[in-house]
This record gives C-alpha cells, sequence and structure tokens, in this order.
C-alpha cells in the first residue's frame, strides 16, 4: 500500500467515514497513477470506474457537436467522478483533464459493486454527495438560463463568495474556464469584469478579487 493509495480513501468523504480496517480493504481495491498537465483522465473510451482525486487537480468537460469544450467544473483532493458508470449509465460525452501533476486513483465498477454489498451504507452516502453535487449542477443551469452575461458573472461572484463566506477570494479557474462555465468567451468576461471594476463594485488583480459593494452586484443579478 503507497501513500498516496491512502489518500485516496482516507480524504474521499465517501469512504472517509469508515474505521482503519475497512478502509484498508477498500485500499487494496484501488488502483493509483500520476497524470501531468494536460493529460486526459478519462474519456468515453475509459473502462467504467470511480476516479478519486488524491492530489492535484482536474477540468471536467464535455464536448459540444463543433467540438467545443463546455466546461462543467475543477475536481480537487477528494472529490470523485464517474460513479454514474458504476450503475450502467454510459459517458458518452464527459472528459477529465488533469490542470496540474495529479495523482488520482481508480476503483472499477466490479470492486465497487462488491463494496456496496459489504458496506450498504455506502449507498446512502453515495445518493447524499451526487445530491450535493446536483445541486452545483443546478446552479449552472440557473446561470445559463440568465440571458445577460452581467447577470451571469454577478451571480457567480455572489455565490462564490457566500459559498466561502469571504468577501475577498481568489478564482478557482483560468479565465478561460470561468468563460466557458458561464457560457461566453474570455474577451466578453474581461471587458465584464473591468466594467464591474469601473463601477466600483469589485476590485481585481489578476484572479484575486475584492467584492466592495455586494448590494449593488445583486441588484445586477435581479435586473
Amino acid at each position: 500500500m503507497t501513500t498516496h493509495e491512502h489518500i485516496c480513501v482516507s480524504i474521499v468523504p465517501l469512504f472517509n467515514h469508515l474505521n482503519s480496517p475497512d478502509q484498508k480493504r477498500i485500499k487494496d481495491r484501488v488502483i493509483s497513477k500520476k497524470y501531468d498537465k494536460g493529460e486526459v483522465i478519462f474519456s468515453p473510451d475509459s473502462d467504467d470506474q470511480l476516479t478519486i482525486v488524491s492530489r492535484g487537480s482536474l477540468k471536467i468537460y464535455r464536448l459540444s457537436e463543433n467540438g467545443k469544450e463546455r466546461f462543467l467544473r475543477i475536481a480537487k483532493p477528494g472529490d470523485y467522478d464517474g460513479e454514474s458508470s458504476l450503475f450502467g449509465v454510459t459517458n458518452d460525452n464527459m472528459f477529465a483533464e488533469a490542470l496540474e501533476k495529479t495523482e488520482v486513483c481508480f476503483l472499477r465498477q466490479s470492486d465497487f459493486q462488491d463494496l456496496l454489498k459489504e458496506y450498504p451504507d455506502l449507498s446512502l452516502k453515495l445518493l447524499t454527495m451526487n445530491a450535493q453535487k446536483s445541486a452545483q449542477t443546478e446552479i449552472q443551469t440557473q446561470l445559463l438560463w440568465m440571458e445577460k452575461i452581467e447577470q451571469r458573472l454577478a451571480f457567480y461572484l455572489s455565490n462564490l463568495s457566500y459559498e466561502l463566506d469571504l468577501e475577498v477570494f481568489e478564482l478557482p479557474m483560468q479565465m478561460k474556464d470561468i468563460a466557458s462555465y458561464l457560457g461566453t468567451s474570455p474577451e466578453t468576461l474581461s471587458r465584464e469584469l473591468k466594467r464591474l471594476e469601473r463601477a466600483q463594485i469589485i476590485t481585481r488583480t489578476r484572479r484575486h478579487i475584492q467584492i466592495l459593494d455586494m448590494d449593488r452586484l445583486e441588484k445586477i443579478i435581479e435586473n
């Protein structure tokens, strides 16, 4: 058993509530791999398996019909993906790419199904965590229903601030990924950020954001 295999099981909320002997049994079934920045970690051609991030981070996205990336989210240590494939749902258009040097653990479908038989509580834990992931997906859907990009950006910044409980924070993604998440271009996103700066609603230094006037930011969403 290696250190990163230990981390994969001990940090992911799906397993870290189990006692040490039970975690050890799961560790023995885990396969760990390292990836360099830009490498694809899983795609529609990958085996059906649970993907757990132990170190680094990865970008999860879909491809549109014209081959354009549709950014979905960033997975950080403790996060996982691919749970749908464990129950027979085909991955027809989901990709994950390493954003930096990243270590990932894989748990094969057959091994995971055996674990569910041994630990029935995992099913309930998985449902709870998937509900949380669905809530994040719903936030993005709500964003894309907003007609104006300034509304989407204001909603994104205010939601991020509330989520972190901070008015000064670092944007968690690169500008091109935020633009993709908001359904716009990096150029338009940059213009809208500058507009918020000129209005003295925020200040920005690269990815460092400070919200100066939350009330006015939220009025943009309402309008």
